[in-house]
C-alpha cells in the first residue's frame, strides 16, 4: 500500500468517525439553516509544534459573505513545511456568525512534493468538510484547532 493510498484510507476513517459523532439538534426558532463555503489559501509549518496561517472568503446561500484568516496551531509528532489552497463545506449553521470560532481537527498526513487531503473539523453542532491539495513536506499525526476570524 502506497503512501499516498493510506493516507486518503486515513483521512476517510476520520471523516467518517467525526461525521459518527455529530447530533442532530432542532431549527432555532425565527431562523432556518444556511449552508456556507470557504475557499482559502495557508502556508505553515510543523516541527513537534504546528502552526498555518492564511486568509479565505466565507459565501452562505442566504447570500452572505465575509473575507476571513484562517490558522492553525497545535501539537503533536509532525514535522514539515506546506502550502495548501482548499475549499470547505460547513453545515449546521444559521448565520454566517456562526461560522467564526475554532473547530477541532484531527489529521493525518504524509507527502512530499504535491498531495491532497480531506478532513471533517466540528464545532459543537457546527460541521466543516475540508479538502484541498497544496506543495510541501510534511509526516505526522496531530490534533489542532483551525480557527474562522472575520478580518477587521
Amino acid at each position: 500500500m502506497s503512501k499516498h493510498t493510506l493516507v486518503r484510507t486515513v483521512a476517510t476513517l476520520l471523516c467518517v468517525g467525526a461525521l459518527t459523532g455529530l447530533t442532530a439538534t432542532p431549527a432555532q426558532a425565527g431562523g432556518a439553516r444556511v449552508k456556507c463555503h470557504l475557499t482559502f489559501s495557508m502556508s505553515g509549518w510543523s516541527a513537534i509544534y504546528q502552526h498555518a496561517e492564511g486568509r479565505g472568503r466565507v459565501t452562505c446561500d442566504n447570500g452572505q459573505r465575509a473575507a476571513v484568516t484562517i490558522s492553525v496551531h497545535g501539537g503533536g509528532l509532525t514535522a514539515g513545511k506546506f502550502h495548501v489552497n482548499g475549499h470547505g463545506d460547513i453545515s449546521n449553521v444559521y448565520s454566517i456568525r456562526d461560522v467564526y470560532g475554532s473547530y477541532a481537527q484531527a489529521g493525518v498526513s504524509a507527502g512530499a512534493g504535491s498531495s491532497g487531503t480531506a478532513q471533517v473539523l466540528t464545532k459543537g453542532t457546527t460541521s466543516m468538510a475540508l479538502s484541498g491539495s497544496g506543495e510541501g513536506v510534511d509526516l505526522g499525526v496531530a490534533v489542532d484547532a483551525f480557527k474562522i476570524e472575520p478580518v477587521r
